[in-house]
């Protein structure tokens, strides 16, 4: 018998949808129910690819007796985080109010109008059932008790993100950026990096914000620290030595053994992040592992649309990881003769390295092997290079971890973020061609005619109004495209989504941006996302996006507002700069100089390339090989000669026309 989730689209819903749980759909059918038949609701939260979330379906929701309990004293919705991030955000905020942690499965309790009176993550078969009778009891005997909870809640839910406008004018100080390093160096990991213990997530908002600090100020424990993290986790468990990619985190401090689902958000800002560091530090292995990464990407993440898929599953026949990893007899039986220095580099032993299997990694520099088996270079990558391949031939064979193919747009915008910032970095023009498929995917199937974005896009059509992190996000993808190519077509659908966003997300009092649209369903509370965490927060990410444009278009009013915004969290950066990284980077940006450099004539693209072999986060780059509609390009074409001018302030220096020179002037 299936549930009223046979007709969802999302892979996660359907995964529930033959529980003998009586699941709803979040709408307002369930909501209406509940307060018919005057029951409390059961709101569970996960996403296909989370690991728990399946434990606690096969311990509870596809148990007889314990769905009976449910179906007797509760309506009980299922929500994909991934698709509904606004009633996610919601049910999480009240988890921690009440029990100060988080995560999924989130398993919310609501009164029939959808106020949260308790909430929890993953619970085992017999607590759950205890949970379960005790709330049906309450709410049979003393309702009062958790009306009077809700209540509480709620209001804390409200107070959790309400910003005052800050009216004194903004104050920005180089000290304030120094003062957060002080305050964060204590709690990165000085020999395996990333932050403090275990799990370990790899937070790549973070490094790219240490990555820009060191170029201002030459902080060279601030780059050993990205050093650290990135050499680390890409010779760790973390990343997928044979097939690329990464996993969602490390389970253990040296990033050996992964909690081994794969996120395409992850994926997409580390190929970003690892290009940039690339750029100052140049590592051979940095440079596979992003091709590596994009080929997975390509091979078994996109769609023939042009679209990203969401998530790899961590399970694959039932158990965790299964796909991943390996035994030694494997190993001898593939590789013969080569198989002691194989097995030697990846790590795997008779005795494995994990509950008696191996996950591959990574523990010695090849110059060990080198002088161990007596070859050069050339010879080792070539035998490291074949196992790979073979490996991966081998694993193809084995039952795959489920994929989540639903496309989220704000996912994909990463994505297309990371393969122009590989374009830019190692010019491989297939890269560019993905992201500009891509940015056509989203442009012509997620983009309305009113400059509306839809969310998802899933068995052939595009639905759910967009989230502010899916224009946030998308708005940043068309400035970073619009630097590889100085398509001025691609700023223009930037600045398009950035008018729709100020017209249907913004706060008038405190110029933040609330998460949902005002033309969304109102829930019981409208949220906005301030703090950054393994995403940047979309208000971080619209306040970059309202900088660039104010200087690409001269609107001051962008710039004045992008201030404002950073205004009230210059604190909260300097008190805990991990949770707000992406704002420390737009301090950076108005504490140092700051430069607009304009290319013009039938070079520009040439010079472009010059100039994206160096990391400079310092400038916002813009070009054209003929007139330009934008302030700063205008009036400075002239036939047959390229110059770049070097502008900040609204002032440019005397124009020049070799990179070397610009840079000097920089």
């Amino acid at each position: 018998m299936a549930n009223k989730l046979i007709n969802e689209s999302s892979p996660y819903l359907l995964q529930h949808a033959h529980n003998p749980v009586e699941w709803h759909p979040w709408g307002e059918e369930a909501l209406e129910k509940a307060k018919k038949e005057n029951k409390p609701l059961i709101i569970s939260i996960g996403y296909s690819a989370c690991h728990w979330c399946h434990v606690m379906e096969k311990e509870s929701f596809e148990d007889e007796t314990v769905a009976a309990i449910m179906n007797k004293h509760f309506v009980c919705i299922k929500v994909d985080r991934e698709e509904r991030p606004d009633i996610d955000q919601i049910y999480m905020e009240a988890a921690q109010l009440i029990t100060g942690g988080g995560g999924w499965p989130l398993n919310a309790f609501a009164l029939p109008e959808g106020n949260p009176f308790y909430a929890g993550t993953y619970f085992r078969k017999q607590l759950w059932i205890d949970l379960l009778q005790q709330i049906a009891g309450i709410w049979k005997e003393n309702p009062g008790k958790l009306l009077e909870q809700a209540e509480s809640v709620t209001e804390g839910i409200d107070q959790s993100t309400f910003i005052q406008l800050k009216r004194e004018k903004a104050q920005f100080e180089k000290e304030t950026a120094d003062k957060a390093w002080e305050n964060w160096k204590d709690d990165i990991d000085p020999d395996q990096g990333g932050m403090g213990g275990a799990p370990k997530f790899p937070m790549p908002v973070d490094w790219g914000y240490l990555l820009a600090y060191h170029h201002h100020t030459d902080n060279s424990d601030a780059l050993l620290a990205v050093k650290n993290t990135l050499d680390n986790m890409a010779k760790g468990g973390i990343y997928d030595h044979v097939g690329g990619g990464f996993a969602r985190y490390s389970v253990d401090r040296e990033w050996h053994v992964p909690h081994f689902e794969k996120m395409l958000y992850d994926n997409a800002q580390l190929v970003s992040l690892y290009c940039n560091a690339w750029k100052v530090i140049e590592e051979d292995r940095w440079e596979q592992l992003v091709h590596n990464t994009l080929e997975f990407i390509g091979r078994e993440m996109t769609s023939p649309e042009g679209g990203f898929y969401s998530s790899l599953d961590a399970d694959s026949e039932g158990v965790e990881g299964k796909y991943y990893v390996w035994d030694i007899e494997e190993f001898e039986e593939m590789f013969g003769d080569d198989a002691p220095l194989l097995e030697e580099y990846f790590d795997v032993s008779e005795e494995g390295n994990w509950e008696g299997m191996n996950v591959l990694r990574i523990n010695h520099d090849n110059s060990y092997f080198l002088d161990k088996y007596e070859l050069n270079i050339k010879e080792f990558s070539q035998k490291v290079g074949e196992a790979r391949q073979k490996m991966l031939t081998e694993r193809n064979k084995r039952e795959r971890p489920g994929l989540d193919d639903k496309i989220l747009t704000a996912w994909n915008a990463m994505m297309l973020k990371a393969y122009a910032d590989a374009y830019r970095t190692f010019g491989r023009k297939e890269y560019l061609q993905t992201a500009l498929r891509n940015a056509d995917f989203i442009r012509d199937v997620m983009m309305q005619e009113d400059g509306r974005l839809n969310r998802i896009y899933k068995d052939g059509k595009s639905s759910i109004n967009a989230f502010l992190d899916d224009y946030a996000l998308s708005i940043q993808a068309f400035i970073s495209l619009y630097q590889a190519t100085f398509d001025e077509q691609r700023l223009e659908t930037a600045s398009n989504l950035n008018d729709y966003v100020l017209k249907h997300f913004l706060h008038k009092k405190n110029g933040m941006f609330y998460y949902s649209s005002d033309i969304d369903p109102a829930l019981i509370s409208r949220k906005m996302e301030l703090a950054d965490n393994v995403i940047p927060a979309s208000n971080s990410v619209m306040a970059h996006n309202l900088y660039d444009l104010g200087k690409y278009y001269d609107k001051e009013e962008y710039v004045k507002q992008a201030g404002q915004m950073l205004a009230h969290f210059t604190e909260d950066f300097k008190k805990h700069p991990p949770y707000y990284a992406n704002w420390g980077r737009l301090l950076l940006k108005l504490v140092y100089p700051y430069h607009e450099l304009a290319i013009t004539g039938n070079e520009s693209l040439k010079k472009r390339i010059e100039l994206d072999a160096h990391f400079l986060p310092d400038v916002l780059l813009m070009g054209a090989e003929k007139e330009s509609k934008l302030p700063l390009l205008q009036n400075k074409f002239r036939e047959g000669k390229t110059t770049i001018y070097v502008c900040a302030g609204k002032v440019c220096k005397h124009p020049v026309e070799r990179v070397e020179d610009a840079l000097e002037q920089v």
